[in-house]
């Protein structure tokens, strides 16, 4: 069994050029400030990094630039999984040549009502093919999106078969009790919270950290609560960063939360072009951007450019 991976990690958004490809030099830059900020990993082409809007080759093409640019393969957590098998285990494997180990890997999302037995044997697939020791596989839960449930049944059946290979859940389900109920079944594994503000709850119950989409903005609120959640003499501190992050998560669902998080970094880099995304999204309006610029300068927002 490897040593299970604990911290903060950002759901990192693509920036993409004019023309929509992705602009992987300013993603670099980002990902160099995430990790300032105190990020312990970095989560690329996820659901906020806009990953199933892009190809196998751009997605390549996109982890491969970031590397060549200096953000250490060792915390990068690429989503490799897609819905057909065969893709996820090309984007796997590059990963992997890349040195990156850790993947946040999907199910095979687009039919739907598959059984525990049919999601093992998937998933087992993928594992057989790529065949490499080094791997380590978060296991992403998010069934308001994907509508496939990665069950406690699914989670048994794999660890059986792959221990040291299935490393942790990043749980995007909303559900807190899900949550705690994973960490308390599977102390071995990183369970990790898609949504910011449950970071904090789900280390008070045996949770390794996250995987979120407002630590593009909140990275050091979110470090803040990772180092001092047990702490009692960081507790005003830790109180505080975690106002700051419920305040920016709520503001980040505002409008459609993908291009609101890319509005969002735009402001604190003062770069528009940040507020650009692929189809089928939409940027935000003018007047929408206003908007948002008023809500973040409230002082509880805690937003700093």
């Amino acid at each position: 069994m490897s040593e299970k991976f604990r911290g903060v990690c950002c759901a990192a958004a693509t920036p993409v050029r004019e023309d929509l490809s992705a602009d992987v030099d300013k993603l670099a830059v980002h990902c160099k400030h995430l990790l300032a900020d105190g990020c312990h990993g970095i989560a690329l082409l996820g659901s906020t990094g806009e990953a199933n809007s892009f190809s196998v080759a751009e997605r390549m093409a996109i982890l491969e630039g970031v590397v060549k640019a200096g953000v250490p393969a060792a915390c990068l957590l690429p989503g490799t999984g897609v819905c057909a098998l065969p893709d996820t285990i090309a984007l796997t494997k590059h990963a992997l040549a890349l040195g990156v180990s850790r993947v946040v890997m999907l199910p095979p999302f687009y039919y739907k009502k598959l059984s525990d037995p049919a999601l093992i044997d998937c998933y087992s697939y993928v594992f057989d093919q790529v065949a490499d020791s080094r791997l380590r596989v978060i296991l992403y839960h998010i069934p308001p999106i994907s509508q496939i449930a990665i069950t406690d049944g699914v989670i048994e059946g794999l660890l059986k078969k792959y221990p040291a290979t299935v490393a942790g859940v990043k749980d995007s389900s909303g559900d807190f009790e899900h949550m705690k109920g994973l960490a308390q079944h599977f102390p071995q594994l990183s369970i990790l919270a898609g949504a910011d503000p449950m970071m904090k709850p789900l280390l008070e119950v045996g949770g390794a950290g996250c995987i979120t989409a407002t630590s593009n903005l909140a990275a050091r609120y979110l470090r803040t609560v990772f180092d001092g959640f047990a702490s009692p003499a960081a507790k005003a501190a830790v109180e505080a960063a975690q106002a700051c992050i419920v305040a920016q998560r709520t503001i980040s669902n505002h409008f459609t939360q993908i291009p609101t998080i890319k509005a969002m970094v735009g402001l604190r880099y003062g770069d528009a072009g940040w507020g650009r995304v692929r189809h089928p999204f939409t940027a935000l309006t003018g007047a929408q951007r206003a908007e948002l610029k008023a809500l973040l300068e409230a002082p509880e927002a805690g937003f700093a450019a």
